[in-house]
């Protein structure tokens, strides 16, 4: 009897009645349409705290820029983070197109079938190196995710912290000997299909559960509350105070990770600011510009709509002003370009907040 408390004799059946549901159930999705390691690898990178319904257009975008791993490798950063720019999380970018350029120089362009070779890319965990190697390669590796580990603690009613070291490689080992070794891909996609479409963290549906019938937390009545929900961090508030420097040729400055506030932005090109630590927002602002660009807010300055962000458990309030200013200031490293088009360039959602509202404020000067 393992963890999950299924019978040897009732795993094959498991394994059947979910195959089965997931041939039947399954969503189309565009990178279930391909078996190239490129386009799977690219997906579950992209799928990381991310919802399926905002990766798939950003995935299409990606491939018709970089359609394969040589032409990721080969590109420059910029693009690649322009491409990435509206879906968060751009270490992950970064960290793709590293591992392009080893699998170019070491791995004769090919993702490699080595499980530990895998795992010593740049961005590869023990869950993406699992997912590609099985779905691409039929390799015969589990995998386990935030969605695979709640079905897995509502089988075996698991009231433990799932995220606990020795209780998350009882998970992994749990997985391991539940796989399907004729089908690892399919019994992959079939387990997180299962966690992120019927074994929802909320309102489970079980009355359409294939799993159901070996389910203990159904049985004990306690499918809504397993797993035990996490501590989060408590949510930190802050301000920041953004300048939108507009010149008469309607041009603005950006600038990468100034002081303390880059990784805010996601250390893409931002427009200057400044946390305000409780200051009034202008006065905090007029002082950084003085401090580090050498420039003042002007008597014209216009407070621009406030807009919110989060970052992790960070809850941020964005206060923009769109400032006009004679001459923008010569910044070594830093952007001039047209406000209008500074979405040509690899900036964060909270950039893309303060453009729109600077764009639909904006007067000719």
């Amino acid at each position: 009897m393992s963890l999950l408390q299924i019978s040897a004799a009732e795993i094959p059946k498991f394994r059947r009645r979910l195959l089965s549901w997931f041939a039947k159930e399954k969503r189309d999705l565009p990178w279930r349409r391909t078996r190239d390691p490129y386009r799977i690898w690219l997906s579950e990178i992209m799928l990381q705290q991310t919802r399926v319904a905002a990766v798939i257009p950003y995935y299409q975008r990606f491939l018709e820029a970089f359609p394969d791993v040589q032409a990721l490798a080969r590109a420059k950063t910029e693009r690649v983070l322009a491409r990435w720019a509206g879906l968060g999380y751009y270490s992950r970018a970064r960290n793709l197109q590293r591992a392009a350029k080893e699998i170019v120089a070491g791995h004769s362009s090919h993702f490699p079938r080595d499980y530990d070779a895998a795992l010593a890319l740049p961005g590869i965990g023990r869950y993406t190196a699992a997912a590609v190697l099985s779905i691409a390669y039929d390799e015969p590796h589990a995998v386990l995710d935030g969605n695979v580990a709640r079905v897995l603690a509502r089988i075996g009613a698991l009231r433990s912290d799932l995220r606990a070291p020795d209780t998350w490689r009882k998970l992994e080992a749990a997985a391991q000997d539940l796989l399907a070794r004729n089908a690892p891909g399919d019994w992959n996609q079939a387990m997180m299909e299962l966690g992120a479409t019927v074994c929802t963290p909320a309102a489970p549906r079980c009355t359409k559960c294939p799993a159901a019938t070996w389910c203990r937390a159904r049985k004990l009545g306690l499918a809504e509350q397993l797993p035990a929900k996490r501590k989060k961090p408590a949510t930190v508030h802050l301000t920041l105070a953004a300048a939108v420097l507009l010149d008469p040729q309607g041009r603005t400055l950006l600038v990468r990770n100034p002081n303390g506030d880059g990784a805010l932005f996601s250390r893409m090109w931002q427009f200057p600011a400044v946390e305000t630590n409780g200051a009034e927002p202008a006065m905090a602002l007029d002082h950084h510009l003085q401090e580090r660009y050498g420039v003042r807010l002007s008597a014209g300055h216009r407070p621009l709509k406030a807009a919110r962000h989060s970052v992790t458990f960070r809850s941020i309030n964005l206060q923009p002003y769109l400032v006009p200013i004679a001459r923008l200031p010569q910044i070594g490293g830093a952007q001039v370009i047209p406000l209008t088009q500074i979405r040509r360039l690899p900036i964060s959602n909270a950039t893309q907040k303060i453009a729109k509202a600077a764009i639909k404020r904006k007067t000719p000067s």
